[in-house]
């Protein structure tokens, strides 16, 4: 396993839009890990970090030295209500090419770090079962399984579990 000990990371830009789409259409088209089916537009993503961004949340990439993206990671509002302003939904994808290296954890890291800044007090996190590559990323940072839910997705003619892991920070 070649760590990715390069890779930088750094704050979203809105010119990282196009690269993150590609990253996350490809899970889109190809696998379980997203319920989302249609792809996603470099537009869209520019909204989506303008949200995030707006409510003050962090969405961090990893880029290389020649400033290709690799991942990304971010948190979302868990719920509107404003008694769950101190939770978070946590997400984090990586380029198919750079999966396994360390990558998922070197973002996890940062966001993490950023959140306890924030003075956040949960992190939640939806895996799409069974996952665990996943399961160990998230574990690895004292996220504790809290919820199982069986078939609750239709992606590719299967239906899908999906599991929680919740970690007080």
């Amino acid at each position: 396993m070649k760590l990715e000990t390069n890779a930088m990371i750094r704050a979203v830009h809105a010119q990282d839009a196009s690269s993150i789409s590609a990253i996350y259409n490809h899970y889109i088209e190809n696998t379980v890990v997203t319920f989302e089916e249609e792809v996603v537009t470099a537009s869209e993503i520019i909204k989506r970090i303008t949200q995030i961004t707006a409510n003050d949340l962090p969405w961090f990439v990893a880029e290389d030295e020649s400033g290709n993206i690799l991942g990304y990671a971010y948190a979302t509002k868990w719920r509107d209500r404003f008694s769950y302003r101190f939770s978070v939904e946590v997400t984090v994808y990586l380029s198919p090419d750079h999966i396994s290296k360390g990558l998922g954890t070197k973002l996890y890291q940062v966001l993490f770090d950023e959140l306890k800044r924030k003075k956040i007090h949960s992190a939640i996190g939806g895996i799409t079962l069974p996952n665990e590559a996943s399961i160990a990323l998230h574990e690895k940072f004292g996220m504790v399984k809290v919820a199982h839910f069986k078939e609750v997705g239709l992606k590719f003619d299967r239906w899908l579990d999906v599991g929680y892991w919740q970690a007080t920070i």
